[in-house]
């Protein structure tokens, strides 16, 4: 498993023959919409892939910060990730249960915090169950602590400035990876008291756009007529955005899969640009 090309996936058949592979890391890392009322941690417990350790995207992140699930400082990663016997050297695969959403997010968290053999579940914990494959309940088994080295890759973040940037001056391609009626501004936010629309010259890749229904991702002649489709050169510099780094990830994962490891993640996204008493620059339509 590395992070070039489709080895950024890998498919039900083969972790179902890994499972009980000493340096394979199974993490379900669920994570729901705040609209949709849902608990990725009590779904956990009622129902996971067996061995799974449960990685909460809003727990492992910058407690100090007041956008949603941004990254965490280093010495808290590297603590938690020694806390759920994840070290250096072992393979992590990654799932969540709506197919490929929020797996997307933690797959990019760890690239950043240096650990490259990590790959998402293609298709998740829901074709996992469609293909009738084993369950397990209850707390996550617990793992012997492990020394996990943290060498952020910085390249793979873009901030508030970095996007500035690249509105005035261009040179990086913007992609909104939020649905259409967002992007155009005809939508709310999910999160309240965010204004509506999109960064100036930005380019719209709705997500949805980049799996098929079974939750999979789609191939790669799909993927390239979609970034054809939206204007979107794979070639060149890409930063990567949506409501709050998520959905961003997904399209940084459909471009490692088609050989386009490196492109960054706004990790504030819209959560950030879309607030009012930030006064950056919207355009709408």
């Amino acid at each position: 498993m590395t992070t070039s090309g489709r080895d950024v996936l890998v498919e039900t058949d083969w972790l179902e023959k890994h499972l009980a592979t000493p340096d394979v890391v199974v993490l379900d890392a669920s994570w729901h919409l705040p609209t949709q009322q849902r608990s990725g941690r009590e779904e956990f417990l009622k129902e996971h892939i067996p061995g799974a350790q449960f990685f909460d995207i809003d727990e492992l992140s910058d407690e100090k910060s007041d956008l949603p699930h941004m990254l965490p400082s280093t010495v808290k990663f590297a603590s938690r990730m020694k806390e759920m016997g994840i070290g250096d050297g072992v393979r992590i695969v990654v799932y969540d249960a709506a197919g490929i959403f929020s797996a997307a997010r933690c797959w990019w968290t760890f690239r950043v915090m240096g650990h490259n053999d990590v790959a998402v579940l293609n298709g998740g914990l829901k074709k996992w169950k469609a293909e009738g494959r084993p369950l397990e309940d209850g707390p996550a088994t617990k793992r012997s602590p492990k020394h996990f080295t943290p060498r952020v890759n910085a390249a793979l973040v873009a901030d508030v400035d970095d996007i500035k940037g690249y509105v005035e001056r261009g040179g990086t391609q913007i992609v909104d990876a939020r649905p259409a009626a967002r992007f155009a501004g005809e939508a709310d936010e999910p999160r309240p008291g965010l204004l509506k629309g999109h960064m100036p010259g930005a380019k719209n890749l709705p997500y949805g756009l980049l799996l098929n229904s079974d939750g999979t991702l789609k191939s790669k002649a799909e993927i390239d007529a979609a970034l054809a489709a939206a204007g979107i050169d794979a070639h060149a510099p890409i930063a990567n955005t949506c409501g709050s780094g998520v959905t961003a990830s997904i399209v940084a994962l459909a471009l490692a899969a088609i050989g386009h490891p490196d492109t960054s993640v706004y990790d504030g996204s819209w959560a950030e640009w879309g607030l009012p008493e930030n006064d950056l620059p919207i355009e709408q339509g």
